[in-house]
Order: structure tokens, then C-alpha cells, then sequence
């Protein structure tokens, strides 16, 4: 049984205005794959909080919608997984963890298919060892190069950065990373810091989420007229 949160509007509530913004992160990344070798994309932000993982299901949702393109969700937030809760994934029983550390455990075992919504998700699963080791495994190279033979997309929602350094082992492996901070929260202290640790060359772009602030200024209340629903807040934009 799969029954994504409100708050995955991507899935839920697909003519929104909260869903519209992610359509158009999702136009971002499409015009940067056009320009570049971008197929492997992860989803971090500097602290907890700030709603890497909301942002990470609504951009995998977006990019399959209406879509032929074949695109994967993974959780590799192994100390906090939480992808299989908000998309509310009742009976998944392998993930990734299965994945890097079964020798015979292959893609198609750790895959839940949520067909109502074209997409594929591999859930984190709980990790049987030391989570740094799994991450720096050969198997999440030869993971991720067989994922990227099969999906157009892959979207890896990652731990943040600065409490751990499992977002910066990923972000080597990955073609582009994608930071979420929460408007007029996140410290740009914090947000430094966390641009520090990146291969600047792979920052595809800022996400910045829960901003309150009008979305088309002097033309906000003619333009959400478009929308059957037009909440205040969520993902606003991104910066490339």
C-alpha cells in the first residue's frame, strides 16, 4: 500500500501551485541535462530541517510525471531514512543497505514500483554495519552505474552535509547536487560551510524552500488564479 503525505504534492496534487514550482526545478534540470552529463542527481542541505528529502520525492515525482523518461528514487539517508514513510510505502522489505552489503542483492530486489505515478523507489533499509564503510563500498559505484544504464533520472535524497560526512562521500559519485535551505532559516554560516564541502563544479543550483514571500510579486494574486490550489509557503525557486 502507498500512500504519499500532503506535503508530496508532485504525487498528490499535481495541478497546484506548490507542485507547479517543482515543475519548474524540474525544467531546470532538464535544460542542464541538455547541456551536460546529468542523470545522477543528490538532494542535501546543510543541516537537518531544512527539507532535503520533501524536495528530493517532489522533483523525482515531477520529472516522471507525464513522462517516458524512467526515473528512480533513492534513500541513502541510512541513519535517518524517512522516503518510504512520506510516501507512506507499507511493504517494502529490502533497500539499499541490502543492496551494498549482499553480495547477490541486485536492483530489481531492493526496487518498489509505485505505478500510479511512473516511478521507481529504492527505500534506505536498515544498515547491518558501519554506514561510512557501506557508502565508500565498490558495490555503490556498481549500483549506481547500473542505475544509470536503466533511468533517465536518479534522484538520491542524501544525509545533510555538515552533521555527517556521508552527503560528501555521495556528492564524488554523483553528476550534480542540488542544496535545499529553508528561507530566512538556514544560517549563511551554515549554508558556507556547506558549499565548502561540494566540488563546486557540481552545484547544479540553491533550492530555497518554505519561502512565504510572493512567488510573482504585484502579480501573485492574477497569476495563482491558474491553479486550483495556491498555498503560501513550499519550494519557491532554485538558483543556478
Amino acid at each position: 500500500m502507498v500512500t504519499p503525505g500532503v506535503r508530496m504534492v508532485s504525487l498528490t496534487a499535481p495541478a497546484s501551485f506548490a507542485a507547479e514550482q517543482y515543475q519548474r526545478l524540474r525544467l531546470t534540470v532538464e535544460r542542464l541535462a541538455r547541456a551536460r552529463d546529468l542523470k545522477v542527481i543528490a538532494v542535501t542541505s546543510p543541516a537537518t530541517g531544512d527539507g532535503k528529502t520533501v524536495t528530493a520525492i517532489n522533483l523525482a515525482g515531477a520529472l516522471a510525471r507525464g513522462s517516458d523518461d524512467r526515473v528512480l528514487l533513492i534513500d541513502a539517508d541510512l541513519r535517518r531514512p524517512s522516503v518510504a514513510a512520506q510516501l507512506g510505502i507499507e511493504d517494502a522489505q529490502m533497500g539499499l543497505a541490502d543492496a551494498l552489503s549482499g553480495a547477490h542483492t541486485s536492483l530489481d530486489d531492493v526496487v518498489t514500483r509505485l505505478d500510479a505515478y511512473n516511478l521507481d523507489v529504492i527505500p534506505a533499509s536498515a544498515a547491518p554495519g558501519g554506514i561510512s564503510q557501506l557508502l565508500r563500498s565498490p558495490r555503490l559505484d556498481a549500483f549506481l552505474a547500473e542505475a544509470r544504464q536503466r533511468y533517465t533520472y536518479v534522484v538520491i535524497d542524501t544525509p545533510p552535509l555538515l552533521p555527517v560526512p556521508d552527503s560528501a562521500l555521495l556528492a564524488k559519485m554523483v553528476d550534480g547536487v542540488l542544496l535545499v535551505v529553508s528561507a530566512n532559516q538556514t544560517a549563511r554560516k551554515l549554508l558556507a560551510e556547506a558549499l565548502n564541502m561540494l566540488d563546486a563544479s557540481k552545484v547544479l543550483g540553491i533550492v530555497f524552500n518554505r519561502d512565504t514571500r510572493p512567488l510573482f510579486g504585484y502579480y501573485d494574486a492574477s497569476y495563482r488564479a491558474y491553479f486550483r490550489d495556491a498555498p503560501t509557503g513550499g519550494q519557491r525557486a532554485v538558483n543556478v
